[in-house]
């Protein structure tokens, strides 16, 4: 394409030329043939002086005039075809000029289908992705900072409360040993929180930077769900929750990385253990069939509203935006089960009304790690 666009703008210039040309020569000759006339009757109608004589005689001098003459006009008649395109390459000149200033509201109008017009469609591209980027860049510098404060934030509130209990435990002041069990179980959950939201953090800062390798083997995502809901039965208990499994196969292996599956599966559970406790009831769905492995996990509680349904993947987003001990936490639970899912190659989405708030992942049976494209955290 680039030498199709060389060809035809090297056809305009040859083509310009000939033109000046053509336009010079007959200039030239209607010139020469009526100013010879005019100089012959005039020497003949005795009238005489050294101009005409010198004209009459078709001196050197004269024809150095013609040359020059015929020169100009080439030169004239040839800028006045180019003029569109200088000042096309004017335009073009002058966005560079902007851009180089800093100014990425500029745009050239793509004219024609030449060298220039593909300049200025490529510098019309290079404005939409500087402006694309330096928005990345923003976009990036606004994250740390949330990041550092949701970070200062999550991890202050449980550290604050296990410090003051543990002075509680360790003063003077002597407590009934109900009591001291009392505290000791509350520092407990609250450094398991802590843990959690350090280890949310951790997989993030992996993920996001692709720092996190993967092990892929053979994993029965049956049992493997089984297991889990089985080690949030306390969650369940505590929160007046019952669950349920469906599938409609008894085993299903498929090829995955069992532990980041795990965790997976462990933060949409967890999610709808925190957001789902009003609706008494989760269910975990699983069909499978010979490529496709689809596992629902369903919440009756907090209805998801509409317009905030494709933000719930996003890094630092949480529905309820209050950040109470019961559902608060960094953000990154949905964001981080979106990566594991794009590096098996598989999908997740989410729906909510009613009926239900239900994430739906689709994964492959047979995964190939060597031809999937590992995204990072978006």
């Amino acid at each position: 394409m680039k030498n199709d666009m060389n060809r035809r703008f090297r056809t305009r210039v040859i083509t310009n030329i000939f033109y000046s040309a053509v336009v010079t020569v007959l200039i030239e000759v209607f010139l020469v043939t009526n100013v010879s006339l005019i100089a012959t009757y005039m020497n003949n109608a005795g009238i005489d002086n050294f101009f005409i004589s010198i004209l009459v005689s078709f001196d050197v001098v004269v024809i150095l005039m013609y040359v020059l003459f015929g020169i100009l006009v080439f030169t004239v008649t040839f800028m006045i075809l180019q003029e569109k395109s200088l000042r096309y390459i004017t335009k073009i000149s002058d966005a560079m000029q902007n851009i180089s200033e800093g100014d990425l509201n500029v745009t050239v109008e793509v004219e024609g289908d030449d060298e220039f017009s593909s300049m200025a469609a490529n510098l019309n591209k290079m404005v939409e992705d500087l402006k694309e980027l330096m928005d990345k860049e923003r976009e990036s510098e606004r994250t740390k900072n949330e990041l550092i404060t949701n970070v200062a934030h999550d991890l202050r509130t449980p550290l604050t409360s296990i410090i003051g209990y543990l002075e509680l435990l360790s003063g003077d002041v002597k407590l009934e040993p109900e009591i001291q069990k009392k505290y000791i179980n509350i520092a407990y959950v609250k450094t398991k929180r802590l843990e959690k939201l350090i280890e949310d953090l951790f997989g993030f800062t992996k993920m996001n930077y692709g720092k996190l390798s993967m092990h892929v083997g053979q994993v029965d995502v049956v049992k493997l769900l089984s297991q889990l809901l089985e080690e949030f039965y306390p969650s369940f208990v505590d929160k007046n929750l019952s669950y349920e499994l469906q599938s409609n196969v008894p085993v299903k292996v498929i090829t995955a990385d069992g532990n980041l599956l795990a965790r997976l599966f462990d933060n949409l559970i967890n999610n709808a253990i925190k957001y789902g406790a009003d609706g008494k009831r989760i269910m975990v769905k699983l069909h499978a069939d010979d490529e496709i492995v689809t596992v629902s996990v369903i919440n009756y509680g907090y209805v998801i509203p509409a317009d905030e349904l494709p933000l719930i993947f996003n890094k630092f987003y949480r529905v309820e935006q209050s950040r109470s001990t019961n559902t608060g936490g960094t953000g990154l639970g949905l964001a981080i089960s979106k990566n594991i899912v794009d590096m098996h190659g598989g999908t997740i989405t989410v729906t909510s009304d009613l009926s239900g708030t239900v994430f739906t992942v689709k994964l492959k049976v047979n995964f190939d790690v060597n031809k999937e494209n590992f995204g990072k955290i978006g």
